[in-house]
């Protein structure tokens, strides 16, 4: 039997052939491509940078009369429109570089995707990654991101700014520097203090606006309750008028409240003065000195006159 022999058909392999022209087109279109998502992404953020320059400055430079809460009659002195002007400018210029900041990572987080792209790097499972981690890092570090936000919304509803009198907590003491992680109070004593604003969940600011000057005068029982008002109330209105204390006081009329708390050594008479935020304690101090001798003066008794256990007369 002929043995009947198959020839296998001849395969040719091809074998890939450099072209130098593709390559050079492509290296050309992609360089190009990068080029442009760059420069686009270096005009967008300097127009937005600009933008919000400018908006800062025209903050700042709006007439300190309009934001006032104060009537023409209440004017603040022009030491308190320099404190009120640096206090707007340093939480202006706080929230504008949040926002220069916000704005230039979303800029070049879309240029990075975009080159990404032009490469052919499929960028889906890279952002999904991006969300994981940032989610990740979210829980991680919840206090931190807790603290940057109160630190903004504190900002953007100006709360505080720095030289105000605020109590956070059992902390009570002047701001010297505002971010939006940190606050730094410095108390009377001197101790500096700082309060993470995530923290912060209930604030007194005694300097915004207006302050009282609220005096609780303590006199004895056996004083006559009208003769003691009225001495006090003629005392408080000298001395609001007087060329001392009159630039601080907002409402040259006293209120008085008349007898606040009664003790059974003595009865406390309260008086209250409408006053420029932040000088409240200089003039209580500055009206207890004068309504002392007064009350004296007039025959108005207080409590241990003498000290407590002390006898007029023997010393002991």
């Amino acid at each position: 039997m002929a043995m009947i022999e198959l020839a296998a058909p001849a395969t040719t392999v091809s074998t890939p052939v450099f072209q130098p022209e593709q390559f050079t087109s492509n290296a050309v279109s992609h360089t190009i491509s990068v080029a442009v998502i760059v420069v686009i992404a270096i005009v967008l953020q300097s127009i937005a940078s600009i933008v919000i320059k400018r908006i800062a400055r025209h903050q700042l430079n709006r007439d300190p009369k309009k934001l006032s809460p104060h009537t023409a009659s209440e004017a603040p002195l022009p030491k308190e429109v320099a404190a009120d002007r640096m206090r707007r400018e340093s939480r202006i210029n706080t929230l504008s570089a949040v926002a220069r900041s916000t704005l230039a990572i979303l800029i070049w987080g879309w240029a990075f995707i975009g080159v990404l792209s032009e490469f052919g790097i499929e960028v889906r499972p890279i952002l999904a990654s991006a969300g994981v981690l940032g989610l990740a890092i979210g829980f991680g570090a919840k206090s931190l991101v807790q603290d940057f936000i109160t630190g903004i919304f504190m900002l953007i509803e100006d709360q505080y700014g720095v030289g105000d009198w605020i109590q956070v907590g059992d902390i009570s003491g002047t701001v010297e520097n505002v971010s939006l992680r940190i606050t730094t109070l410095r108390d009377v004593d001197g101790n500096l203090w700082y309060v993470r604003n995530g923290q912060i969940t209930t604030v007194g600011n005694s300097t915004k606006g207006f302050a009282t000057a609220r005096l609780d005068v303590p006199i004895s029982l056996n004083n006559d309750v009208d003769a003691a008002e009225e001495v006090i109330l003629a005392t408080v209105k000298q001395v609001a008028a007087s060329d001392l204390l009159s630039e601080y006081v907002l409402d040259e009329e006293p209120t008085m409240d008349g007898v606040a708390d009664m003790k059974p050594d003595h009865m406390t008479i309260r008086v209250r003065l409408k006053v420029i935020p932040g000088q409240q304690w200089y003039i209580q101090r500055q009206l207890l000195t004068r309504i002392i001798p007064a009350l004296a003066k007039a025959g108005i008794k207080t409590p241990y006159p003498n000290g407590i256990g002390i006898n007029p007369g023997t010393g002991s």
